[in-house]
C-alpha cells in the first residue's frame, strides 16, 4: 500500500512502452521520472528538476514543502552518523526511501523496510502518547494537517520549547488565528462577486438555552462559517430578523448576495419577504432539504405506510436484539448489515425498507432452517417469521421504495454542499409527482393520497420563481424536449428572476437573449456543447459556452451557483457542542464565536478536494447515515456503524448478498431501483392497496 501524502494527489498509471508514470491531479501533468519524490517537488514549486504545478490548493503546496523539509533534515541525521543517543526506528516515507536509494546506490540493503536512524528518544513519542490520554484527546486528532507540522517545528526548536499557557491559548493565539482564517475567507470574495452566494441561516438553542443562529455562506468554492449570533436578548420577530439578516447581507456585500435560504418557520419567512423588498435583487426560499424532509414525515404517517414501516421495525428489531439469528444471517455469504431507521430522520425508515427488502432471501432462509424452531420459544419470533413469509408485505416494501427513490435522491442531492443543486430542485419535485402517477398506472384513487402531500408542501412552500429560473436554464432539462415542464409558472419564474437581475437596465436586451439559449443558437448550439449538457456542472456549462450573450452568460451562472438547502448551518451544530462542552459551558459567545469560526473553517479548508471530473447528478444515492432505530433491549454483537455507512454508498451498486442473488435472480432485478420508474401489475398494485394488518 502506497502510504506516501503525496499520492492522495497523483494516480500512478503506465505509458505506451509499459513504464511507470505519475499524473497530477491537479493539473494533468505527466511525470514519467523521478518517482514521488519529483512529484512532490512539482507540488511543492522547488525549481531545478521540474515544472511547478500552478493548480496546486496553498495547503497542499505547503504541506509538500514541510515533507521535503522533513526528508532533507532526515538524510542530514542519517549521514552524520548514530551518537550515543540514536535509536533505529522503522521508517515507511515512500520519498526517504527513493531519496535513500539514489543517494546510497552502491550500499547493499536487505529486503523489507529499511532502518533510519533518529536522534529522538522514544519516550518522546510516548510523551505525546500520554498528553493525548492524559487529556482524553480523541486519537483521529492526530489526522490534522496541522498536527505533524506542530511536532516538526517543535522538533526543529530543540530542548527547552515552553509551549503555549492557558492564556495564551485561549486569548492572543486564537485571535491571530481567527485573523489568518479571515484572511482565508477574504480570498472567497472574488468567487462572491463573480458567481454570486447564498447567505444560510439556521437558529438552535445550546446547552446553556440560548438561542444561536449561524450564517454561513455558499458558492462553488465551499462554505464560509461567517459569524454566530445570540439572539436570546431579541425579540422573534419578522422585523428583527430582517434586521439582523440585512447586517449579513451589508457585511457579504448586497451586490454579492443572490439567495437566502432559512428554515421554514413563520417568522423566517416573514423575515426573509421584507428583507427581499429591501433589497430588490435578493431571493428568499425556504430549505429545500427541510420540506422535502416534511413530504417524507407526511408519506410515514400515511396508514397503509405506517403498519407497513412498524412490520419492517419488528424484524429488524428482533434480529439485532438476540444473538442467534444475527450471528446465523451473518454467516451467509455476502451478507451486509441491515440499516435501521432513527427516530427523527423521516427518509431514513424508506432507506429501510430498501435494505430490508434487499436481505429477503436470507431472512426467509432463515425463519425456515431447522435451528430456527429453537427460536420460536422466544418472544416475538413467530411473529418475525410471520412476517418475512408473507408476500404481501415484501411486494409492498418494493412499491413503497419505488414511490420514494426519486424524493430521496432529490433530497441527498440538496442536502449535499458539493455541488451546486438549485437547478435541480423543480425537475426532482416535478419528476416525483410525475413519476408517483405512472407507477400507479394513473389511478387517481391510489396516487392521490401521495400527489397530495407532494403539492402540498411544494406549493405553500417550496416552489419559488428562482427554483423555475434554474430549472429553464439547466441545459441539462432546457434541451430534453420530451420530458421539460412548460407550464407558465416556469417562464414568468425567469421573468422574474430577470427582472430582479436587471432592476430595469438592460432588461429588454436580457430576455431576447433567452431566445438564442432556447433555441441553441451560436455556442450554444456546437457540438461539445450539446455533448456536454447532461455531463457538465451546468454552471460550468454556462461559464463555456455561453459567451455569446455575456449578460444572459452571468446571469445564469449567478442562479446556477446557487445551493438550495441550509443543511450547513445543521452540520455546523455539532462543532458547536463538540467545542461547548459541559465542561465548558461558561464560555461568553463572543470566544465561542471565535472557536468554531476557526474550527469550521480550517476543517473545511481541509476537506476541500480539486474535482475536475463530470457532474452527474443521478450519482447521488439514497440519505441520511446517521440515526438508526433505538432497540427494546441492548443488542448483543452489536454491529460497526461504519460498516453501514460504507453499505450505504455501495448499496445501489451491489446486490445485499450473493445468495439472494443465485437463489432469486427475478427478485434481484425487480429490486433494482434507479432514477426511473417502473410500472407494476394490477395484482401488485391491488396488494399494496390491501390494509395490512400488524398482528400477522
Amino acid at each position: 500500500m502506497k502510504s506516501d501524502k503525496a499520492w492522495d494527489y497523483a494516480t500512478p498509471a503506465t505509458n505506451d512502452k509499459g513504464k511507470k508514470i505519475i499524473i497530477c491531479d491537479f493539473c494533468q501533468k505527466v511525470i514519467s521520472g523521478g518517482g514521488i519524490n519529483r512529484f512532490k517537488k512539482h507540488l511543492a514549486g522547488v525549481s531545478g528538476d521540474i515544472a511547478s504545478c500552478n493548480k496546486v490548493t496553498p495547503e497542499v503546496r505547503f504541506t509538500m514543502q514541510g515533507v521535503l523539509k522533513e526528508t532533507t533534515r532526515r538524510e542530514k541525521g542519517n549521514t552524520s552518523g548514530g551518537g550515543i543517543n540514536s535509536v533505529t526506528i522503522s521508517d515507511d516515507d515512500e520519498d526517504t526511501e527513493e531519496t535513500r536509494f539514489r543517494n546510497v546506490k552502491a550500499r547493499s540493503t536487505k529486503q523489507g523496510k529499511r532502518k533510519a536512524t533518529s536522534s529522538f528518544h522514544p519516550f518522546f513519542t510516548k510523551a505525546i502518547g500520554m498528553w493525548f490520554y492524559d487529556a482524553c484527546i480523541p486519537t483521529n486528532a492526530c489526522n490534522s494537517p496541522y498536527y505533524q507540522h506542530m511536532v516538526d517545528k517543535i522538533a526543529d526548536i530543540g530542548y527547552g520549547y515552553k509551549a503555549p499557557n492557558y492564556h495564551a491559548l485561549r486569548v492572543n493565539l486564537l485571535t491571530d488565528a481567527k485573523k489568518s482564517v479571515s484572511l482565508l475567507i477574504d480570498s472567497y470574495r472574488s468567487q462572491w462577486i463573480e458567481c454570486g452566494c447564498t447567505i444560510m441561516s439556521d437558529g438552535w438553542r445550546d446547552i446553556r438555552h440560548r438561542h444561536l443562529i449561524n450564517f454561513l455562506v455558499y458558492c462553488p468554492n465551499g462554505i464560509s462559517f461567517l459569524k454566530s449570533v445570540d439572539a436570546s436578548d431579541i425579540e422573534n420577530n419578522a422585523s428583527n430578523l430582517c434586521n439582523l439578516f440585512a447586517e449579513i447581507v451589508e457585511m457579504v456585500g448586497e451586490k454579492n448576495v443572490v439567495h437566502i435560504v432559512t428554515d421554514n418557520a413563520a417568522n423566517y419567512k416573514l423575515a426573509g419577504n421584507k428583507l427581499c423588498e429591501r433589497y430588490k435583487s435578493i431571493t428568499w426560499s425556504p430549505c429545500a432539504a427541510h420540506c422535502l424532509n416534511l413530504v417524507l414525515k407526511d408519506i410515514s404517517e400515511l396508514d397503509n405506510v405506517k403498519s407497513l414501516v412498524t412490520l419492517a421495525s419488528r424484524v429488524t428489531v428482533f434480529v439485532y436484539n438476540h444473538k442467534w439469528p444475527l450471528n446465523w444471517l451473518r454467516k451467509r455469504p455476502g451478507w451486509t448489515e441491515i440499516i435501521r431507521p432513527g427516530a427523527t430522520r423521516f427518509g431514513t425508515a424508506f432507506i429501510a425498507l430498501q435494505s430490508l427488502y434487499d436481505h429477503k432471501a436470507d431472512l426467509q432462509a432463515m425463519v425456515i432452517s431447522n435451528d430456527f424452531k429453537k427460536m420460536l420459544k422466544v418472544g416475538n419470533a413467530l411473529e418475525c417469521k410471520q412476517i418475512v413469509l408473507n408476500e404481501t408485505f415484501w411486494k409492498n416494501c418494493l412499491i413503497m421504495v419505488k414511490v420514494m427513490t426519486p424524493l430521496l435522491r432529490l433530497l441527498r442531492l440538496c442536502d449535499t454542499d458539493e455541488k451546486p443543486a438549485l437547478g435541480y430542485v423543480y425537475e426532482g419535485m416535478h419528476r416525483a409527482r410525475k413519476g408517483v402517477k405512472e407507477l400507479f398506472k394513473k389511478k387517481k384513487e391510489l396516487y392521490k393520497p401521495y400527489t397530495n402531500i407532494i403539492d402540498r408542501r411544494w406549493d405553500r412552500m417550496l416552489r419559488k420563481s428562482i427554483h423555475c429560473a434554474a430549472y429553464w436554464l439547466n441545459p441539462n432539462f432546457q434541451f430534453n424536449r420530451e420530458s421539460f415542464c412548460s407550464k407558465s409558472e416556469v417562464v414568468s419564474g425567469v421573468l422574474e428572476m430577470v427582472e430582479k437581475f436587471s432592476l430595469g437596465v438592460g432588461h429588454f436586451d436580457l430576455t431576447m437573449m433567452l431566445g438564442k439559449f432556447r433555441e441553441a443558437v451560436g455556442t450554444f448550439g456546437r457540438a461539445s456543447a450539446i455533448a456536454s449538457r447532461t455531463t457538465m456542472r451546468p454552471d460550468e456549462w454556462w461559464r463555456l459556452f455561453g459567451g455569446d450573450v455575456p449578460m444572459l452568460q452571468k446571469f445564469a451562472i449567478r442562479i446556477l451557483s446557487q445551493t438550495a438547502s441550509s443543511s450547513g448551518c445543521e452540520r455546523n451544530w455539532s462543532v458547536f457542542e463538540r467545542i461547548h462542552t459541559k465542561k465548558r459551558n461558561r464560555l461568553e459567545h463572543q470566544r465561542l464565536n471565535d472557536l468554531v469560526f476557526v474550527h469550521y473553517n480550517l476543517r473545511l479548508q481541509n476537506r476541500l478536494k480539486v474535482d475536475k471530473r463530470s457532474y452527474d447528478p443521478i450519482d447521488y444515492e439514497c440519505i441520511d447515515k446517521t440515526d438508526f432505530w433505538v432497540v427494546e433491549e441492548e443488542p448483543e454483537g452489536e454491529f460497526d456503524y461504519n460498516d453501514i455507512e460504507n453499505m450505504l454508498d455501495e448499496q445501489e451498486q451491489e446486490p445485499a448478498s450473493q445468495t439472494q442473488e443465485n437463489e432469486n435472480h427475478d427478485v434481484s432485478q425487480a429490486n433494482e431501483v434507479d432514477s426511473e420508474f417502473h410500472l407494476l401489475s394490477d395484482r401488485e398494485i391491488d396488494a399494496f392497496n390491501t390494509p395490512m394488518s400488524q398482528d400477522l
